[in-house]
């Protein structure tokens, strides 16, 4: 059973308050919807109260090329994922020469060599370390590559795995896009960046006192013909968002099923768990949540608060909710459900066990 040691986060400096972005989309989407002021309810249904970016806001004002917005999310997602590593790496009280696999994900820009291979040189990581670029997993990525990170160490248990998660969604905002979509993404979407260190069992325990998290199992379900669903659209002027706004009907028509076969296998059910770490997809995606598995709103209640203080950031927002998790008190034996929902349509589970 592998175990998490630490997980961090990074956010970039523009911070922008969620009526400040309703004013920006106002101005940006009038001319294309007469009841634009209909439209932007969902700015105030949504429980964001404001989000990071790596740009100013003025920044977004005129229209952008995909080469212009790409080589800007090469930069700061190097540079955040950085942050978010080194703090994950001070928590564990380990240098980077001490990871032996590096696992990074990510889905809002392109790079050749990936952005993995920049942070072995960033990092100062060991030359022989095994490295695991993971792209177009999009909100589900975090908890995919944690899945995977898992895994790894279970197969390698006297090894060491940092997974990183940065991503910048800001970046893939096009000026020109006047659909539904675009309006909703700018309402929810923010950047962010996390970073988790995963132990495999042969490797010592630094402090054998206090529970660590440990992976139990995990679960990829990929639902037949719902490519349309989420993900991006490669157009002339970048990476243009799609999603359906039937995503939260499909979570509580799917979700129950999927989990209780999830769980099922493991000896457990949803009444047995005591945390619930989930991608905060949006506040309806949350409630849809809540009343599919018949749960409390106050069992989601992290996953509101990241939404609320950084939007959704795809990939690492559930990292933002692991956090958050682990700093709340976990007693021995304590059972927590980690999902998230991608592209696909996609979601990703994985059961942990205090111990």
């Amino acid at each position: 059973m592998p175990r998490i040691e630490s997980v961090a986060t990074a956010v970039p400096p523009y911070e922008i308050t969620q009526e400040d972005s309703m004013n920006l989309a106002r101005r940006f989407f009038h001319d294309a919807f007469p009841d634009i002021d209909r439209l932007l309810g969902v700015f105030g249904n949504s429980q964001i109260k404001k989000r990071h970016l790596c740009m100013p806001v003025d920044w977004y004002e005129d229209d952008r090329h995909f080469a212009e917005k790409n080589k800007l999310y090469v930069e700061n997602a190097e540079s955040l994922a950085t942050i978010a590593a080194h703090k994950c790496l001070e928590k564990a009280n380990l240098s980077p020469a001490s990871i032996d696999c590096l696992m990074f994900v990510s889905s809002t820009g392109i790079a050749t060599p990936s952005l993995d291979s920049r942070l072995v040189n960033r990092l100062g990581l060991r030359s022989d370390v095994t490295r695991v670029p993971l792209w177009g997993l999009g909100c589900a990525g975090g908890a995919m590559g944690l899945s995977r990170a898992f895994e790894y160490a279970r197969a390698y248990p006297q090894r060491r795995v940092l997974l990183i998660s940065v991503e910048l969604c800001g970046l893939t905002f096009i000026r020109q896009d006047m659909s539904k979509s675009n309006l909703v993404a700018t309402c929810l979407f923010g950047d962010g960046a996390a970073a988790a260190l995963v132990e495999g069992d042969e490797v010592q325990l630094a402090d054998s006192g206090s529970p660590r998290l440990r992976f139990c199992g995990a679960r990829t379900t990929t639902w037949p013909d719902t490519l349309d669903v989420m993900g991006w659209e490669l157009t002339e002027p970048g990476l243009k968002v799609v999603f359906s706004r039937d995503i939260p009907s499909i979570i509580r028509q799917t979700m129950k099923e999927n989990v209780d076969s999830f769980l099922s296998p493991h000896g457990t059910s949803v009444d047995r768990l005591r945390h619930f770490i989930f991608h905060p997809g949006g506040a309806k995606v949350l409630t849809a949540y809540q009343r599919s598995l018949g749960i409390p709103p106050e069992a989601t209640r992290l996953s509101a608060e990241v939404l609320s203080d950084f939007g959704n950031m795809s990939s690492p927002t559930v990292l933002f909710v692991l956090e958050k998790s682990m700093e709340q008190t976990w007693e021995a034996g304590d059972l927590g459900l980690l999902a998230a929902l991608g592209p696909g349509f996609s979601s990703e589970m994985l059961l942990l066990e205090a111990r």
